[in-house]
């Protein structure tokens, strides 16, 4: 009798943690230490899953006493693993497939935005510039990038045909510490909007066009969830729903956070939900982008569509730990 109340106990626990797993957010827990960073890397939890499923079925033939437990537990694991493929392909691996956004040319008042996580200017300038420059950006945010790679960057992007202002903020004198955002000339003359406020931690950066005409533009940097800083990570995102309901804005960076995370983003879409390349991961770049956590995004408001994104895996070399995104977006 004791043996099958344990073995009922280990299998209740053995459903809620795997059924909290599959969407913390019904439960309000995707906010939750060690939730939120397990959840990132919805394609391991899946992996992981499946080979204890196996080993649990392998046990099953030599454990008579406790081949009923393993049964069941193996089953749910299965169903587990199921269910976070089910949601990763929701989210997409291939452009266009089953979603909005799909490869169009690019129109002349379509705007190009690029994303990129320098890690302190790892990823150095004339790398940065010649992707912008190859992609034809008109918006480049670029977290942990200190002003004087921004600027070196903008050099070279000017050298190549494309004019861009540079927008700096920073919390420090470390490199990391810096979020720096490009906007190409040709969309008119920008200036730092401070009534936005400002992440907590990491530096973000909000620009306005100075003569009303045009998006707001956004370069932001939450800080990661990580113990130390999980208050901060929440009020971070509180802060990127806040800036969310800004009507015509784009917004670009490391939100350190998945579309889990994002449940509560309020008229901001995710360009890559929308174009079907959500489930790629942006970092760590030493994991291919199908197993890594899709934290960077690209987001705006009503009023744009998406025409293509994607997670640029040609650049893994470069120096940062995350991989640069795109996003192609036009007006409605």
């Amino acid at each position: 009798m004791i043996v099958r109340i344990v073995f009922g106990i280990v299998g209740v626990v053995a459903l809620a943690v795997l059924a909290v797993l599959t969407w913390p957010q019904a439960f309000r827990l995707e906010h939750t230490i060690g939730i939120a960073e397990a959840i990132a890397f919805r394609p391991i939890l899946a992996v992981v899953a499946v080979v204890l499923a196996v080993l649990l079925l392998a046990g099953m033939l030599v454990a008579r006493r406790t081949r009923a437990l393993f049964g069941f537990l193996s089953v749910l694991l299965l169903l587990f693993a199921g269910g976070q493929a089910g949601i990763l392909a929701s989210r997409g691996w291939v452009p266009g497939v089953g979603h909005a956004g799909s490869a169009e040319a690019v129109a002349d008042d379509d705007i190009v935005v690029l994303s990129w996580n320098t890690l302190g200017g790892e990823a150095d300038a004339a790398t940065v510039a010649g992707l912008a420059l190859r992609l034809g950006a008109d918006v480049v945010t670029l977290p942990e990038t200190p002003e004087s790679t921004a600027t070196e960057i903008a050099s070279l992007m000017e050298a190549g045909g494309t004019p861009v202002s540079a927008y700096t903020a920073r919390h420090g004198d470390y490199a990391g510490l810096s979020t720096s955002i490009l906007v190409a000339t040709a969309l008119g003359e920008y200036a730092v909007n401070g009534s936005f406020g400002d992440t907590g931690v990491l530096p973000s950066v909000v620009v306005s066009p100075v003569n009303g005409n045009g998006p707001t533009l956004a370069a932001v940097h939450p800080v990661a969830p990580v113990p130390d800083d999980l208050d901060d990570w929440k009020s971070d995102l509180d802060w990127v729903t806040k800036l969310c309901a800004t009507p015509d804005l784009i917004a670009a960076g490391d939100f350190n956070a998945t579309l889990d995370h994002l449940t509560g983003l309020g008229d901001c879409k995710d360009a890559a939900l929308a174009a079907g390349t959500a489930a790629l991961g942006t970092w760590p770049t030493w994991l291919p982008a199908l197993a890594g956590a899709p934290i960077d995004h690209v987001v705006s408001t009503t009023g744009w569509r998406v025409v293509s994104a994607e997670v640029i895996q040609g650049e893994d070399e470069a120096g940062s730990d995350h991989r640069p995104i795109t996003a192609t977006l036009a007006r409605e």
